[in-house]
């Protein structure tokens, strides 16, 4: 394996981390739970791995690539919250971290993305590495707020892998 493929592997075990660490901590919730705002601005864990799957739509799709198929449902509610059910949020989760790593599998790191992000971010982010890097940051501080939210339904805490 090159440097480039160990790097990747490195990469991609860290997401892979971060994801886990997320549905760990909202393992166990019920629909209530899932669906329940504790914090002013009204989001819900639901609502948050919906937007998660959003996001490795949007950078392992439409950036990265430079297109991506369009979506099954519209997006017309209060942003972090979903009227969709936890199987089908969770399902698609799922299924966009699927498509993510086909596409960091494929993709060699100092590629230049296809597609664009506004900026100033879309700037920063020149290549592939630097797109796996923010998705494993905005995942590990999203997992952040899903352990305090957790604490905060039901007082559990360190649920997380890591």
């Amino acid at each position: 394996m090159n440097s480039d493929g160990k790097e990747k592997k490195i990469l991609s075990a860290f997401l892979a981390a971060q994801r886990a660490s997320v549905l760990a901590i909202v393992d166990g919730l019920d629909t209530q739970a899932l669906t329940t705002s504790v914090l002013p601005s009204g989001w819900t864990p639901l609502g948050l791995i919906e937007h998660l799957g959003h996001a490795e739509r949007h950078w392992f799709q439409e950036v990265v690539p430079g297109a991506a198929e369009p979506m099954a449902w519209p997006d017309g509610h209060a942003p972090l919250t979903t009227p969709r059910a936890p199987e089908v949020v969770f399902a698609f989760y799922d299924d966009q971290c699927r498509r993510s790593d086909a596409v960091i599998a494929c993709t060699p790191l100092s590629a230049p993305p296809r597609g664009r992000h506004p900026d100033p971010l879309g700037d920063e982010l020149t290549d592939l590495r630097g797109i796996i890097m923010h998705v494993i940051e905005e995942t590990a501080r999203h997992a952040g707020h899903l352990d305090i939210v957790r604490e905060l339904l039901d007082g559990r805490t360190g649920l997380g892998p890591r």
